[in-house]
């Protein structure tokens, strides 16, 4: 049960991540809860381009793991550590130190992503363009994007709820599921 909080917990907290580029989060967890034992195999040439894409992507590793401080405050909370102060001692003694340890893992497996999607040609095009200012000052700026994004899809998905919510109670109705379907 704790390997699986501790892969959950690593999966959220990537997934909170600011500077992260990769759709794997699941993926990522589960691998990190055990050796990484990659799936793709790309051309040498291919893999060293998609490293280049992925570090340059990343920006510094301490403000990204410095950006996952908050919420991951918030996860040791629903986890069960609801005092604030205590919570912020888990992250800083536990959480980050395990997610420092572990960040190359998580840089093959991007770096394995993107050579599988992106050709050569076009993970060096990329890492030029993180090499201009412009892809430097998206890097830096990327924290703030990604807290802008999140916060427009939470209240994007709010403005959805009680759509959904009456759309899925006429699907659990129809399939003769109502029972099942806790009214609010």
């Amino acid at each position: 049960m704790r390997q699986e909080m501790l892969s959950g917990l690593l999966g959220l907290g990537l997934l909170c991540a600011p500077a992260l580029v990769t759709g794997a989060v699941p993926a990522l967890a589960q691998a990190l809860a055990k050796p990484a034992a990659p799936t793709v195999t790309a051309d040498p040439e291919r893999l060293a381009a998609a490293r280049e894409v992925v570090a340059a992507a990343q920006g510094d590793r301490a403000a990204v793991l410095a950006a996952m401080k908050a919420p991951m405050t918030g996860v040791m909370q629903q986890m069960g550590v609801t005092d604030p102060k205590k919570a912020q001692v888990m992250v800083d003694e536990v959480v980050l130190p395990t997610l420092s340890e572990h960040y190359d893992d998580l840089l093959a497996v991007q770096a394995l992503s993107f050579a599988a999607v992106l050709s050569k040609e076009d993970l060096k095009a990329v890492a030029a363009f993180y090499a201009t200012p412009a892809g430097k000052n998206l890097v830096k700026a990327q924290p703030q994007l990604s807290q802008a994004m999140l916060t427009g899809m939470q209240q994007w998905m709010g403005t959805l709820m009680p759509q959904l919510k009456e759309k899925v109670e006429k699907a659990a109705a129809a399939h003769g599921w109502s029972n099942e379907i806790k009214r609010r």
